[in-house]
C-alpha cells in the first residue's frame, strides 16, 4: 500500500502518520529525513544538497528528485510507503508521479486532512507545552487547572516560538497557495480521500483506518 498524507500545519499529519506506519508497517518517506540521511552518508546527491543547505537556500526540485529516486533504490521500499510533507507543489506532484511510473509503482490513496483555518489558529496559537515533562495543553480546548502551570509536575508552561498568529498565517498562506493545486491534481486522478481533521484524534484515525481497510 502506497500512501500520501496531506494537510495544513497543525492538521495532525505527524500523529496520523505514526499511527498508520505502526499499524500497516509502511516506510515513512520524508524529504527532510532523506536529505539528512543523504548528507550524513555523503552520497553524491547528498553532497550537492549540502551546498545549498550550507548557504541557507532551499534545495532545488531536481536534487529532491534525485534523492527520492535514490531512496526508492533501497529494498525496504518494496513493503509500501507513506509520503509525508511532499509533494508541496504541483510540479513536485507531477514529478513524483513520473518517478513512480518509471518504477512500476503508483499512489493508492491521498489522505487529505481537512480542517478550517480558524480551528487551526486556535489549535496552534493556544498550544502550551511543559518543558519538564512534555505534557501539552491548549488554552482553548485543554487548559491547565492553574493558568500557565503544568497539572502533572507544576512547571511553568511555555509557548513555542513559531506557535504565534503571525508565523502561522504565513505558513497557512503558503500552504493554500502551493498545496491546493496538489490536492486538485490528485482529485483528478480520483485517489483523494477527505478526512475531517477537526474531530478528536481517535475519531480521525478511525476514519483513516476505515479508508485504508477498504484498500487492503
Amino acid at each position: 500500500m502506497n500512501l500520501l498524507i496531506i494537510g495544513a500545519p497543525g492538521a495532525g499529519k505527524g500523529t496520523m502518520s505514526e499511527r498508520i506506519m505502526d499499524d500497516y508497517h509502511l516506510i515513512h518517506v520524508s524529504t527532510g529525513d532523506m536529505l539528512r540521511a543523504a548528507v550524513k552518508n555523503e552520497t553524491a546527491v547528498g553532497l550537492k544538497a549540502q551546498e545549498y543547505m550550507n548557504r541557507g537556500e532551499l534545495v532545488p526540485d531536481e536534487i529532491i528528485h534525485d534523492i527520492i529516486v535514490e531512496r526508492f533504490s533501497q529494498d525496504d521500499m518494496e513493503a509500501g510507503f507513506l509520503f509525508d510533507g511532499y509533494p508541496r507543489t504541483y510540479a513536485q506532484a507531477v514529478d513524483l508521479d513520473e518517478i513512480l511510473k518509471q518504477l512500476g509503482k503508483k499512489l493508492d490513496c491521498v489522505i487529505n486532512l481537512n480542517i478550517e483555518d480558524q480551528e487551526l489558529i486556535e489549535r496552534i496559537t493556544g498550544r502550551r507545552l511543559c518543558p519538564a515533562c512534555g505534557e501539552i495543553y491548549n488554552i482553548y480546548t485543554k487548559p491547565s487547572k492553574v493558568e500557565g502551570v503544568c497539572d502533572r509536575c507544576g512547571e511553568s508552561l511555555i509557548q513555542r516560538k513559531d506557535d504565534n498568529l503571525e508565523s502561522l498565517q504565513v505558513r497557512l498562506s503558503e500552504y493554500h497557495k502551493n498545496t491546493q493545486p496538489v490536492i486538485e491534481y490528485y482529485q483528478e486522478l480520483g485517489i483523494v480521500k477527505d478526512v475531517d481533521a477537526s474531530k478528536d484524534k481517535e475519531d480521525v484515525y478511525s476514519d483513516i483506518r476505515d479508508i485504508l481497510e477498504g484498500l487492503c
